[in-house]
């Protein structure tokens, strides 16, 4: 029975701002509580060994490129610029008897592929086939 004739019956209306603030103030909270992993790298599980260190003391000859292409072993510029002369320098550097001695190339950032090539090339000429390559820490 609808004593009111004259009047019509309001409709009931969902609000929906109040339910849209209140997910607001959730999704910032959510987005200020949340921790982010970035990872610089690769995650890699290396293998340990319990063996002793060596008695022996390895011999390390350090060949530095520099940005222009100049080649320095052992703190001694070399004098050509050929894979021969590298060669030389570096057999002339390796001690006698010297057990499996180690190259350690140390290149400048700008220094030109070819040239770290051709200080890998004189190091094979010269009967040394351990190679490694000094790097330093990147700076953050």
């Amino acid at each position: 029975m609808n004593f009111r004739r004259g009047q019509s019956r309001e409709e009931p209306e969902i609000n929906l701002i109040p339910m849209i603030d209140v997910l607001l103030v959730i999704i910032i909270f959510l987005m200020l509580t949340t921790t982010y992993s970035r990872f610089a790298g690769l995650e890699i599980n290396l293998p340990t060994a319990d063996a002793q260190a060596s008695a022996e003391k390895t011999v390390e000859l350090n060949v530095a490129v520099t940005a222009t292409g100049d080649v320095v072993v052992n703190k001694r510029a070399v004098s050509g610029t050929s894979v021969q002369a590298i060669a030389a320098a570096l057999q002339a550097l390796v001690p006698q008897g010297a057990k499996d001695p180690v190259v350690i190339i140390n290149a400048d950032a700008k220094a030109t592929h070819q040239r770290v090539i051709d200080v890998m090339q004189a190091a094979q000429q010269a009967g040394l086939v351990h190679i490694s390559f000094a790097t330093q820490a990147a700076q953050r």
